[in-house]
């Protein structure tokens, strides 16, 4: 077994890599590292066969072999890199490091240890992203013209804990966290970027953004169209996906993190499945049918990585994919498309 240990359980330890890590038999959850004592009793709850750690000082004189970091952005890069050189395997959360210079020099520092580095881009696993992609795969839409993506929230008091107080050099803004997931998948369905404009609000004193919009123009002449933002009161389609021969449009979001929040766990009866409403259209004008999406299956993120982990081949996501993220955030930020000064 891959003799795993989760350093940080707010959000994204306990409900995005805990649950997958304790339901694969792959793994062995060893140690949870979390300083904050409300969440430090909350793991010795749920996970009883897990030592619990106050700092990752004390992980790294353990036995491991692969150690997932979910903490904030900013201690990405130092976290990555300490696991790395005691010669451990390691699953970095979204978004990889905070510039694509450290990503690069975690790539080199990977490669030279001969371990395994990944991104967990676990929106690869949406269901309605796995439906999209098999739809325009199969040639359902014909050549795609235009496609735009959204996550929306509403969350008129703006985010909370570390979230509320980064700014962009900590990799804060919501263009680090849900653009984060947007560019990827933009560009596993179209390829390499050619040209970025990007448009943001920012309602606080920082310079983290809270609402977001990206224009991606794609090599091969796609244009994505991106929308991430904290203020939307009525959010709209999660898809809208216009080719030459059909249009597909998709509302609501992919059921498993809310599922993961509510206490289910992967293996229950119709986990990742999404309820009929959530169901996309696919067609033209008067001629038009009803897609289920495909389950959502966030635990194919850790199957790929046992087997690359074991054999040595290409983990589940290319650290490089991540780097190409960070390479547009870096050309959005760059550009004076701040319209809310």
């Amino acid at each position: 077994m891959i003799r795993t240990a989760v350093i940080g359980f707010g959000v994204s330890g306990r409900i995005f890599h805990a649950p997958f890590l304790a339901a694969d038999e792959n793994y062995s959850l060893d140690y949870i590292v979390t300083g904050n004592p409300e969440r430090a009793a909350q793991a010795r709850a749920e996970y009883p066969h897990a030592t619990v750690l106050a700092t990752p000082d004390e992980l790294f004189a353990r036995e491991l072999d692969l150690v997932v970091i979910g903490t904030p952005p900013a201690t990405h890069a130092g976290l990555a890199a300490e696991a790395l050189g005691h010669g451990l395997h390691v699953v970095v959360d979204k978004p990889f490091a905070v510039t694509s210079e450290q990503g690069e020099a975690l790539i080199e520092q990977a490669d030279l240890a001969g371990r395994v580095l990944t991104v967990f881009q676990n929106r690869r696993w949406d269901g309605d992203f796995r439906t999209l992609r098999r739809l325009i795969d199969d040639g359902e839409l014909g050549t795609v013209h235009t496609f735009e993506s959204r996550f929306e929230w509403w969350k008129p008091q703006g985010p909370r804990d570390w979230k509320a107080h980064a700014g962009v050099a900590e990799g804060g803004g919501i263009l680090y966290d849900l653009g984060t997931h947007l560019i990827d998948q933009a560009i596993q369905l179209f390829g390499p970027v050619a040209r970025v404009h990007a448009d943001v609000l920012r309602r606080g004193a920082g310079d983290g953004d809270d609402d977001t919009f990206l224009v991606l123009a794609h090599e091969n002449g796609t244009r994505s169209r991106l929308f991430m933002t904290g203020l939307a009161a009525l959010p709209g389609p999660r898809f809208h996906v216009l080719g030459d021969r059909a249009g597909y449009t998709k509302h609501g979001l992919d059921a498993q993190e809310d599922a993961l929040k509510n206490g289910a766990r992967p293996g229950d009866d119709g986990f990742g499945h999404e309820p009929r409403d959530n169901w996309g259209t696919l067609g033209v004008r008067g001629e038009t049918r009803r897609v289920e999406p495909e389950p959502g299956d966030y635990g194919e993120f850790y199957r790929l990585l046992a087997t690359a982990i074991a054999t040595g081949g290409a983990p589940p996501v290319d650290p490089r994919d991540a780097v190409d993220v960070l390479r547009i955030i870096e050309r959005a930020h760059a550009q004076k498309g701040d319209l809310s000064r």
